[in-house]
């Protein structure tokens, strides 16, 4: 039996126009002709206490992200309604993508190591600290991570694919690769 695996990226790829809907039903831009870059984070399900951690982070130094003038998107495998019981107050777009066509696109994949990989453990602990962990995971608990930078005509000029659920830029690595692809 063949198994088509997702396909990866590679630097360079040219990312075709997607005109997506966040879970305010406001319309973005993939590329974003109107920012110089489009940083594009899939995470796993919207109730997934390691990304909601790392979110946190984002929304933190969402000034300094705009400032940098990077479009921040965050994309999840969980419907609209769930979202809003996490995402909604983010300062950035948060995109719906239960049927995982942008997932499948972007070439993101899921596995079990997405959780049984020590070097997630400690964000797995620390992002349930004071807050309510989602019981039912739309989607799946195994999806990896994965970070995109677009630059405005489209080009992708960083990415990185994570081999578990808190392998991702931090957004000091976001930062300093904009400076470097400038």
């Amino acid at each position: 039996m063949n198994i088509a695996l997702p396909r990866r990226l590679e630097l360079g790829y040219e990312i075709p126009p997607y005109e997506l809907e966040n879970i305010h039903a406001r319309v973005v831009r993939i590329p974003d002709p109107d920012s110089r870059w489009v940083h594009l984070q899939f995470r796993r399900y919207a109730g997934c206490p390691v990304c909601n951690l790392h979110l946190r982070t984002f929304a933190k130094r969402a000034g300094e992200i705009y400032a940098a003038g990077i479009h921040e998107m965050v994309v999840f495998h969980s419907s609209v309604e769930e979202m809003r019981t996490y995402q909604d107050t983010l300062p950035f777009d948060a995109i719906s993508d239960p049927e995982k066509k942008l997932y499948q696109a972007f070439g993101v994949e899921a596995s079990p190591m997405s959780l049984l990989n020590p070097k997630a453990w400690g964000a797995m602990v620390t992002g349930v600290v004071g807050v309510r962990p989602a019981t039912v995971a739309e989607g799946g608990k195994f999806g990896l991570p994965a970070d995109f930078l677009i630059a405005p005509d489209g080009c992708l000029v960083a990415l990185h694919y994570g081999e578990h659920a808190n392998d991702q830029w931090s957004v000091d690595d976001l930062l300093a690769l904009t400076v470097r692809t400038t």
